[in-house]
């Protein structure tokens, strides 16, 4: 089985404080302090399993949410691409748009609006879900760990909709685009490379994928590009492999246009160094070349990445051991350097939580938005931070 599947079957005010790393002389500004005003559940139909989502702001100040929703588990056959939208930056938000509902497992969804106002959104598919159901026929009712009858059932149905064969042609990594806003999308369309938190769109029109093959032999993790909106993509280049590592345990990257034209991109790490961390590699030529991926002394992945309006930058990532939360870091150095985690949520009940995605509102406060295991659902939920630094 793909690590990328079997690694991931394993409130108050003033909440956390940190340091702006800076380059230069003098004395350093005061430490950002992170103040909570809202963390609330935002999942429509609690009893179903939401996971993985991304948030992004467009133009016209609309909120755009992604995830994988009508779930049963972490792994199951269910998943489906869902979106919802918000007019008020997050206050509410609009009942969910099932985008795409495969006949296999459709998991983890990105979205980014490019520079002419598409809308692109990424998944992948995934028969991970297989071995549960094989292991479950083994054994019958009644017997410890025994599914009931009727979700033996369920799982059945779901995984006989179509052949064996068929089911092998439907994983991939897959993008939908829209031209409207989001009222039509085209059909599903192969990409050759997955991230959670899918593309991001540069400042001379590009559409930039810094992300990993998955299903196939090699497994690179590079980047690719689209110059023609998303419709169609090559490969741009492939990232180094650090000394000592296993490109296979690279995951999930995200990338950044700095305000000095650099690229940054962020990587879940899997190696036994800095193993859980997250790892960094630069770009200064536009994603044609990238440095030897390094730590940067960040425990948690993965990571989203955010350019303020002020030029700083932000990075959003998922803290899976005690306190269980997610936390964010700023660089005031265009990445050369992060300051010290800041707390935006650290009651997580357990470890099946993370990979928040953060938007910069007009009035200078911030939204967060994660998936969660709460201690009183059933169910992983998504959940919306509200915050500001000071």
């Amino acid at each position: 089985m793909p690590s990328l599947i079997t690694r991931r079957d394993a409130i108050g005010t003033l909440v956390g404080a940190g340091a702006i790393a800076l380059t230069g002389f003098g004395p350093a500004p005061a430490a950002p302090k992170l103040t909570i005003e809202e963390v609330r559940t935002i999942s429509w139909k609690p009893p179903l399993y939401h996971g993985w989502p991304t948030l992004t702001r467009r133009r016209n100040g609309e909120l755009l949410l992604v995830f994988s929703g009508g779930r049963e588990a972490h792994v199951c056959p269910f998943g489906r691409v869902e979106l919802m939208r918000s007019q008020d930056d997050g206050h509410t938000w609009r009942w969910p748009q099932v985008l795409l509902d495969g006949p296999i497992d459709d998991r983890d969804a990105g979205v980014v609006e490019t520079a002419k106002g598409t809308i692109l959104v990424s998944t992948f598919t995934s028969l991970a879900y297989a071995k549960l159901l094989e292991k479950a026929e083994k054994l019958a009712v009644g017997q410890p760990g025994a599914w009931t009858e009727i979700k033996l059932a369920e799982w059945r149905a779901v995984h006989h909709r179509i052949s064996a064969e068929q089911r092998q042609r439907e994983v991939g990594t897959w993008m939908i685009r829209s031209t409207d806003g989001g009222v039509t999308w085209s059909s599903r369309y192969a990409v050759p490379v997955n991230s959670p938190h899918g593309p991001i769109a540069l400042s001379d029109g590009r559409v930039l994928y810094p992300g990993k093959e998955l299903w196939t032999k090699e497994e690179r993790v590079g980047v690719c590009q689209s110059t023609d909106d998303g419709q169609t993509w090559n490969w741009l280049a492939t990232i180094p492999t650090r000394p000592g590592d296993d490109h296979r345990e690279y995951h999930e990257l995200h990338g950044v246009e700095c305000a000095d034209g650099s690229l940054v991109v962020h990587i879940r790490n899997h190696n036994q160094s800095n193993r859980g961390e997250t790892l960094q590699t630069e770009s200064s030529d536009g994603g044609k070349t990238w440095s030897v991926p390094h730590a940067i002394n960040v425990w948690g992945l993965p990571s989203h990445l955010l350019r303020l309006k002020d030029g700083r930058l932000l990075m959003s990532y998922g803290h899976r051991r005690k306190p269980f939360g997610n936390q964010a870091r700023i660089s005031g150095d265009h990445g050369k350097t992060w300051g010290e985690p800041l707390t935006i949520s650290a009651d997580g009940h357990t470890g099946d939580l993370g990979y928040p995605s953060t938007v910069e509102c007009p009035d200078g406060s911030f939204v967060t938005v994660w998936y969660e295991l709460l201690k009183d659902s059933p169910n992983a939920q998504l959940r919306q931070a509200r915050w500001k630094l000071s």
